[in-house]
């Protein structure tokens, strides 16, 4: 007669990586979308001033940024280290600024461009006559919605 053993120790069996492409190329696909580029690099350094009452800029596409401040150590020697205007990646005057919120202008949509903000990222260090330069320049261009931009700032209690 035969004798029959039962299998001690079963191995489970293995787990199917034929799905395993498709989850990387979601994960790859999710990611692509949702990340954002850097629309311009920094060419002056800022280090914000503090404020204590801030708010929130809803609609960042309606934003308009003037960058404000010293040089970073790769334009000083060619720029010095005077506080200089930055409009999206290139150093410019006042007298460009005009120029600059009427290209922004035409990049909205009609129905968008009365909502335009313009953010003033300003170095605390900068001093305020190049800051009411700025600010006539966005006078001049009617561009009226002023956005300072601060860092909240973290009272010692």
């Amino acid at each position: 007669m035969a004798k029959f053993q039962k299998k001690s120790g079963k191995a489970s069996p293995e787990m199917s990586t034929a799905s395993l492409p498709d989850i990387v190329f979601m994960l790859l696909f999710f990611f692509m979308v949702s990340t954002t580029m850097r629309d311009s690099t920094m060419m002056v350094k800022i280090t914000v001033p503090q404020a204590t009452e801030i708010k929130k800029l809803e609609k960042k596409s309606l934003v308009s940024y003037i960058n404000v401040g010293p040089p970073t150590k790769a334009f000083q020697k060619l720029y010095g280290t005077e506080p200089k205007i930055q409009l999206n990646d290139q150093f410019a005057s006042v007298d460009d600024i005009q120029q600059f919120i009427s290209s922004e202008r035409e990049a909205m949509k009609e129905n968008e461009r009365p909502q335009m903000t313009t953010s003033l990222k300003v170095d605390r260090d900068t001093k305020m006559g190049i800051v009411t330069d700025i600010k006539q320049a966005l006078r001049r261009a009617s561009a009226l919605k002023i956005n300072y931009s601060t860092s909240k700032r973290v009272d010692d209690l």
